[in-house]
């Protein structure tokens, strides 16, 4: 089967229902929401939500009923605060009930490290002598060098992760640049990993410049060029964080009916990212771009 594949063919046939899913790798930037309205737009069920920070992408996932499952650091809203559905869903079982998993970003960072690494655990004095030993993912270990007593993280594996980047080959080589974050680690650690890209490039371009090759192509499962991938995140070089929309939606979402209002206009009734894209309005993207280019330096490869 090839990897490059419409996002719809990509997320029907790489998320299935039960599956752990990693989103929202590099923080506040980056997040894959275009891929999460499209799992909404497909009613995949019973997931199990992986992070550190995802923004609101979780408290939408988990207010279409796809969530069973939170297993991260933070699920809210960066811009605004409270992630309506997610407080819903703990506190009244609403749409359906969640479990909660609780870490830190650091030891998601260390559990998705040592998944990379492929061993079971890494150790760390963070987290000590809080409440986070209590949770399934911790426990107490004593160092055989030295004796101390310090916490393990066990390792974070999840099915699939579904990442954001600028650019990629039809292959999945991906080149990525900015914030970070756990990007790497996520694509190293998880079973499969699906790609959306700003622009499919030809693979002599990413050869141009292999350190920026931070996802080599084969861990990757799917690629799906999907122009503003991630708004209203931002990507660099390609668009601006978008403010509104996360004002927007924190006020619509106070309410279960005006959750779902703003789930009908913003994702089911909308015909994929175009879709989208045409609902957002040529003015408004258009504000997005960013003003100027910021050049990195050349560098030469030759010896």
């Amino acid at each position: 089967m090839p990897k490059l594949r419409s996002l719809r063919a990509a997320i029907a046939q790489e998320v299935e229902d039960g599956m752990s899913v990693f989103m929202g790798a590099a923080l506040e930037s980056l997040i894959p929401f275009a891929a999460g309205y499209e799992i909404m737009r497909q009613h995949k069920r019973d997931l199990t939500l992986m992070t550190t920070i995802s923004d609101m992408q979780f408290d939408q996932i988990i207010g279409a009923g796809c969530a069973a499952r939170v297993c991260g650091a933070w699920v809210g809203n960066v811009a605004a605060g409270l992630g309506h559905n997610y407080r819903r869903a703990v506190e009244r079982g609403e749409p359906g009930p969640l479990a909660v998993e609780n870490h830190s970003n650091f030891s998601m960072a260390l559990g998705l490290k040592a998944a990379a690494m492929g061993v079971p655990y890494l150790p760390t004095r963070t987290l000590m002598g809080s409440d986070f030993g209590e949770e399934a993912s911790f426990a107490g270990v004593q160092c055989p060098f030295t004796g101390e007593n310090l916490l393990a993280v066990r390792a974070v594996k999840p099915d699939v992760a579904i990442l954001h980047v600028q650019r990629a080959d039809d292959e999945g080589n991906a080149h990525v640049w900015g914030n970070l974050g756990v990007t790497q680690d996520a694509a190293m650690a998880a079973g499969k990993v699906l790609l959306t890209c700003e622009e499919i490039v030809p693979h002599e371009v990413i050869l141009s410049d292999p350190n920026r090759t931070l996802i080599p192509g084969f861990l990757v499962a799917a690629v799906a060029c999907v122009p503003l991938g991630s708004h209203p995140s931002p990507t660099q070089g390609y668009n601006r964080r978008d403010d509104d929309f996360y004002f927007d939606y924190h006020a619509k979402s106070r309410d279960r009916a005006g959750f779902e209002e703003w789930l009908n206009h913003w994702v089911l009734e909308v015909e994929g990212q175009d879709g989208y894209i045409e609902r957002l309005g040529t003015e408004r993207v258009a504000r997005l771009k960013p003003d100027s280019d910021y050049m990195a330096a050349p560098v030469s490869y030759g010896y």
